[in-house]
């Protein structure tokens, strides 16, 4: 009878309003679109986004939302990183989040944590050690993110250090971790120009 009243209970629930999954290529038009529409024209001036130019995210970790239609109505990105050198001079690996933005048509849903949560664990489950990223305390917080592991670290050109977060996936991590933050992801490929002959 439990099964009966289950499969009942399934037919007649609503569909999720949203789904988790990976960002594909054709994606890219509709995450520029609402980056465009979140974080303003100007999104692309940020100490963040120094470090994102002319690289691909980290391998598995950029994620969309979607609407039951389809629609990228939310988006995030990790991107390889080396945040400063560890006190015995070696490079510290960890990633770098964002940008995380949700369609303003969609917010108050829990995308942008189902978002998160989704990058966090597949970064844990690969192996990854920190994430960092720039951005609201008090949000951020929720997830693990606090400015106390960034303290001796500095992101390239002007950031606000109270906004400057890290959590660490693995234990100590980042302990000792000082110096400038900077991209060790792939690079993006540029096509080769044909010389004229």
């Amino acid at each position: 009878m439990a099964a009966v009243l289950e499969s009942m209970r399934a037919l007649f629930a609503p569909a999720p309003a949203f789904v988790i999954d990976h960002e594909t290529p054709a994606d890219v038009v509709a995450r520029e679109k609402l980056l465009d529409r979140a974080m303003g024209k100007d999104r692309r001036k940020k100490s963040s986004e120094k470090i994102r130019r002319g690289r691909i995210p980290a391998e598995g970790l950029a994620f969309v939302a979607r609407d039951a239609a389809g629609h990228v109505i939310g988006t995030v990105r990790l991107w390889n990183i080396e945040a400063g050198v560890s006190r015995d001079g070696g490079a510290i690996e960890a990633l770098l989040l964002g940008p995380l933005a949700v369609d303003q048509a969609h917010e108050g849903k829990g995308i942008g944590g189902a978002l998160m949560r989704a990058a966090l664990t597949e970064a844990k489950k690969l192996g990854h050690g920190a994430v960092l990223l720039v951005g609201d305390a008090p949000y951020y917080e929720r997830f693990g993110f606090f400015a106390d592991k960034t303290q001796h670290l500095v992101m390239p050109g002007p950031f606000a250090r109270d906004r400057f977060l890290a959590l660490e996936l693995v234990p100590g991590w980042l302990t000792g971790a000082a110096g400038m933050v900077v991209a060790s992801g792939r690079k993006l490929s540029c096509p080769s120009r044909r010389k004229a002959g």
